[in-house]
């Protein structure tokens, strides 16, 4: 494509010196600039895209995008934001691919990552060919690749659905993390259903105040379009037991679908029966009531659940084929997964990182613990201090035995951040091993038969980040080689 041509898309920026060369690709990382690109500047928190343009340029880019002016022998275009431009150039030139598909995008603090796959499982058992961005992998017509962020930024995120296109899918369903939508990396994204699951307490070492966090997950349903397509119609699914969707009921022009369980709505749950192998409930809709008995565990799976057939049936779905889907599922990895060696005594993972996630696990753990109840958490470094007390205090007050221990500490003093927790419980009982292997151990050796264990906070992850360096590290594995030690 000529530069020329792309940049139509941005009038009225022109490259400087008139030259029209062809653009072979789109890049914001010099080192995988190739000859034919275009780089695209971006200033972030620690690195400033400017300080490579001449590094790109070496590279073979052919043009360069930026915020300022640059002394380079290829043209430079000058726009006041290139993160908007270069949301605005990624979906031009990936000929607006979301466009070609039936995107649902998930936004809330909790489930996110649940609900993606179970709509995703959803589709694809419907016969719809269906991609996946999210905290864990992209997946694309079933092959998984690594991603670094929930939501990645706007070139990869459409180059990423381009690929999707070109493989014949048809739908795709993301997580929507509130970082993305401040920052406009899904610019450009035509999403046909927006989900909101729930706001609670997380990155306000980001966003500051709870309002600002609430107006983020907002910018969704405020982006999800104000025509009333007949051939693309939009819709916002909604959990009403949230007061945040009051807003964003205010927020959107699109058709609004709620669910909940404390209020009636659209889709709602009665009569929820929980157990530690499963869940069951009556799923009353606007076409009738439905039972359904899953093998999910817990109130906040019966949210997830309810949010992923709401969004499947404004798709196309009908609702006893979504429930099929449903009932099949095991589980999402690292959402309250189970880990068995043959002991006597259950060992739960889950990602359970804020407040609010911590005390939903902790509660349905306490529906079916026959004794004690040990909690291993931790809060990560360098991010939201105000939690780590709140975290330490449902620990507490939720569970026999709370263990307090290392997450990702990053660049913080392990230490540090336990006496942080510590502050929030003084008087309470509780242990604190700075180890996180070492915390997990102990909890397995003290464990007796009927006796529960819910390792939280990293969930899926198969790392832990001390200072600068990233050791292999998995609570499942951990746990696993604890507990064979002990029954040996």
């Amino acid at each position: 494509m000529k530069l020329h041509t792309l940049l139509q898309y941005l009038y009225p920026y022109l490259p400087v010196d008139g030259e029209n060369p062809e653009v072979t690709s789109i890049e914001n990382d010099n080192r995988k600039v190739q000859p034919g690109s275009l780089f695209v500047c971006i200033k972030g928190y620690t690195v400033d895209g400017h300080d490579f343009a001449q590094s790109a340029e070496k590279n073979g880019a052919v043009a360069v995008l930026a915020e300022r002016e640059l002394s380079l022998n290829i043209p430079v275009i000058v726009v006041k934001n290139t993160k908007r431009a270069m949301a605005l150039l990624a979906d031009f030139f990936y000929e607006h691919p979301t466009q070609a598909l039936h995107l649902v995008g998930i936004t809330g603090t909790n489930g996110k990552t649940t609900t993606s796959h179970l709509i995703e499982k959803i589709f694809s058992d419907h016969g719809k060919k269906t991609g996946l961005i999210g905290t864990m992998y992209t997946k694309i017509a079933g092959e998984t690749f690594k991603t670094k962020n929930t939501t990645p930024e706007s070139l990869t995120l459409q180059k990423t659905f381009k690929e999707m296109v070109d493989e014949g899918v048809t739908a795709a369903v993301m997580e929507v993390s509130s970082h993305a939508l401040v920052e406009g990396r899904v610019h450009g994204c035509d999403y046909d259903v927006a989900v909101f699951t729930n706001l609670t307490q997380d990155h306000l070492d980001y966003h500051k105040t709870m309002d600002e966090y609430r107006q983020a997950k907002g910018l969704l349903f405020s982006q999800l379009g104000n025509a009333f397509n007949s051939r693309k119609p939009k819709f916002a699914v909604l959990n009403v037991d949230d007061k945040a969707s009051e807003q964003y009921i205010t927020n959107t022009a699109a058709r609004v679908v709620t669910y909940g369980i404390d209020q009636e709505a659209d889709f709602y749950a009665k009569n929820i029966q929980m157990t530690a192998r499963g869940t069951s409930f009556e799923l009353w809709s606007p076409l009738g009531t439905y039972s359904i008995n899953m093998k999910l565990i817990g109130k906040f799976s019966v949210y997830n659940v309810l949010a992923s057939i709401a969004a499947a049936f404004v798709s196309g779905v009908p609702i006893n084929k979504a429930i099929s889907s449903i009932e099949e599922v095991e589980g999402v990895s690292g959402r309250f997964e189970a880990v068995s060696a043959g002991q006597d005594f259950s060992v739960i993972v889950d990602y359970s990182h804020t407040p609010d996630s911590l005390e939903n696990a902790l509660k349905t753990v306490r529906q079916f613990a026959e004794k004690r109840i040990f909690v291993v958490v931790g809060c990560g470094g360098d991010r939201d201090r105000t939690k780590r007390p709140l975290m330490a205090k449902i620990a507490c007050q939720l569970a026999t035995d709370p263990i307090f221990t290392s997450d990702n500490p990053r660049s913080e003093d392990p230490e540090a951040i336990l006496r942080e927790m510590e502050a929030g419980v003084i008087g309470e009982k509780y242990i604190s091993i700075t180890d996180r292997k070492q915390a997990i151990q102990y909890a397995v050796n003290e464990a007796k038969q009927g006796d529960v264990i819910l390792i939280a906070g990293k969930g899926h992850e198969t790392y832990q980040q001390i200072g600068r360096e990233v050791f292999d590290f998995d609570d499942r594995l951990v746990a696993k080689g604890a507990i064979e030690e002990k029954i040996q």
